[in-house]
């Protein structure tokens, strides 16, 4: 009886001194980052290094504590239901990506697995309810803040001195209300006239030039908004072809052939996003952190 305690009492102390190591040896789960990128791999690699930047910044070392799966539309957006849809299959911890288009996939994919976005206009596109206070699974930052419209109108005028009617080409109906009203103010200071050129879509593109040019606008400004920057292309040429010199609300519009721009600079944003994967891993609920507006911009013109 005696030997028999013995052997329990010493097969107690052996449990007792290996569980703490068998559960100190337990691997860490390693965080994954799953990037749905509206773009290839080529195109979007400044954007994707400047994240990754931004982790390195933080800690975060790709392929040591932490792992990231791309998807990559290639250009065609129509595959991003399905790349969204193989993201949450992989139960990857954050989705990333950085198009209203692809937030609008990943949103629609899923409802519990956190998104982080750098997007135009996060409110008026339906993305979150308010920049303050998001709610919801989605966060990030936004390119949008109304008052650039009044720096660009000045960007515009210092370069075209003579311009004194300028035409506003925004999209209707907008959660924003008047945005024209909102550049007002700056337009009478600078002896500027707007001429409002609404448009509600992509039909209305060709018949709103026309009223530009007969309504005697000599100069346009974009809004940005996701009408606008899915058909940045076709609203380009119409400028050009209507000789009407316009200032854009993103670089995007002179890489693919615009006169000016005066924008957030993109990159620093995607290296902020990674601020925001940092906060969401560390137990933060995206639907508490505000959607950062712009920080840092800048002007180019080819």
């Amino acid at each position: 009886m005696k030997k028999h305690r013995f052997w329990l009492a010493l097969g107690a102390i052996v449990l007792a001194f290996s569980c703490p190591a068998e559960a100190q040896q337990q691997p860490k789960k390693v965080p994954q980052i799953g990037v749905l990128a509206p773009f290839s791999a080529a195109s979007g690699a400044n954007r994707l290094d400047a994240f990754r930047q931004g982790l390195r910044d933080l800690g975060y070392v790709e392929g040591k504590n932490i792992t990231i799966e791309y998807r990559y539309t290639e250009g065609g957006l129509d595959q991003l239901p399905n790349l969204a849809a193989e993201l949450v299959r992989l139960n990857v911890d954050v989705i990333v990506t950085g198009a209203i288009s692809s937030a609008r996939a990943a949103k629609k994919a899923t409802t519990t697995i956190h998104i982080v976005f750098v997007v135009g206009d996060a409110v008026d596109s339906g993305l979150v309810s308010s920049l303050a206070r998001p709610g919801g699974n989605a966060t990030g930052l936004t390119f949008f803040a109304p008052e650039l419209d009044g720096k660009r109108l000045e960007l515009l005028k210092e370069a075209f001195p003579k311009v004194t009617r300028v035409g506003f080409l925004w999209r209707v109906p907008s959660t924003r209300g008047d945005l024209l009203k909102a550049a007002e103010p700056v337009a009478k200071t600078l002896a500027l006239q707007l001429q409002s050129l609404a448009v509600r879509g992509p039909d209305d593109f060709k018949n709103t030039f026309k009223a530009a040019k007969s309504g005697g606008a000599e100069a346009l400004i974009v809004i940005s908004n996701p009408l606008s920057n899915t058909h940045r292309a076709r609203i380009i040429d119409l400028a050009a072809k209507n000789r009407l010199p316009a200032i854009y609300p993103s670089t995007g519009f002179v890489e693919a052939g615009g006169l000016m721009s005066y924008a957030p600079d993109f990159l620093y944003n995607w290296r902020r996003a990674a601020s925001y994967v940092d906060k969401i891993l560390k137990g933060t609920n995206p639907g508490d952190l505000p959607v950062e507006q712009p920080k840092k911009l800048e002007f180019v013109i080819t």
